[in-house]
């Protein structure tokens, strides 16, 4: 977001605008209530935004239009908006952001001293991030600064599995440059005629129509790529296990852990494979997930999530209730 906020002061742009599940929104209005240079305008679907990323649009001073529909929706409308409007358009499909996004990858090997893992695993949502990240390391290669491209896994929550649903079920493939725009085309038309919407506990990636998708099928073909679906069961119990590891995360950052622990189950990412796994949104952006997940209450567990589909909280670490008594506390201390 650093990259199109700086590009869009440079164009001199006055009013900034992205269609957002909470991330985006997040950060594109901080920058400009640092900067005061241009004012910024969100749009987010009706209740399909976690709070605490809601709040920081809010406390930010960005300008939040509620669309009754979902990110889709949100999507195509701030696009129109934009065009009709002379607004500058912060989505992923802004090509200054994606240049942007190529630095997580680079992030990843000075960390590694420069030693190219054999996997990068991501969330895919709108594609932006798996995009950047097949784009870096093909230019990478291009320059000499990598002897060889990591694999790239895309893991979809299947809720939201357009990716999954085309390129591992129908066989899209970027194919040069060439992929089926028929097959791509009569897969949404199918999508409208029956209704469908993304429907996930992992807001961030609860998205039908990426609008990333070509350029994604290119960094697939570019990584000798995978795509993968995870139940919200398993994303949050994967989540649940990154943050017993002293690395918060939201649910969607979950669904990347969910998705190297299948390929691991499939014998597709090997024992000796070093895998880098990215988290996309800090654990404080949906804390009632997280809650709900740990706390032990059955009727919040319900309510919050039960209604998604997950029956279990397998590693939730719940608080346990007790007495106002010293020598009651030490025994269940002592437990």
């Amino acid at each position: 977001m650093t990259a199109a906020s700086t590009h869009a002061r440079m164009v001199g742009a006055k009013v900034a605008a992205c269609a957002s599940t909470g991330n985006t929104s997040a950060s594109l209005a901080v920058y400009a209530s640092t900067t005061q240079v241009f004012r910024v305008v969100v749009f987010v679907g009706s209740g399909k935004i976690a709070y605490g990323k809601l709040s920081q649009a809010l406390d930010y001073d960005a300008k939040t239009l509620q669309i009754l529909g979902d990110f889709d929706d949100a999507l195509e409308r701030v696009r129109e908006v934009a065009g009709e409007r002379g607004i500058y358009l912060c989505n992923s499909v802004n090509p200054f952001r994606l240049e942007g996004q190529k630095t997580i990858m680079y992030r990843v090997l000075e960390s590694l001293n420069w030693e190219v893992p054999d996997w990068i695993v991501v969330p895919g949502g709108n594609l932006g991030n798996s995009s950047a990240f097949g784009k870096a390391f093909y230019e990478l290669k291009a320059l000499g600064l990598i002897d060889r491209i990591p694999r790239l896994a895309v893991i979809n929550a299947s809720g939201a599995n357009t990716l999954f649903q085309l390129y591992e079920q129908r066989g899209v493939r970027w194919d040069g440059g060439m992929s089926d725009d028929g097959t791509t085309e009569a897969f949404f038309r199918e999508m409208d005629t029956d209704k469908r919407k993304a429907s996930t506990l992992a807001s961030a990636i609860e998205i039908n129509r990426p609008v990333n998708l070509k350029k994604c099928l290119r960094s697939l073909e570019a990584c000798d790529g995978v795509v993968r679906q995870v139940t919200d069961q398993e994303i949050l119990d994967a989540k649940a296990q990154v943050g017993a590891g002293g690395f918060g995360c939201e649910p969607a950052s979950g669904a990347s852990v969910a998705g190297a622990k299948k390929l691991r189950a499939e014998g597709v990412i090997a024992p000796s494979d070093r895998v880098v796994c990215i988290l996309t949104g800090h654990q404080l952006k949906d804390p009632d997930v997280t809650v709900a997940y740990h706390s032990g209450d059955q009727s919040l567990f319900s309510e919050k999530l039960g209604k998604r589909g997950v029956e279990r909280a397998e590693f939730a670490n719940s608080p346990i209730v007790v007495e106002n008594n010293l020598q009651r506390i030490i025994e269940v201390l002592n437990q």
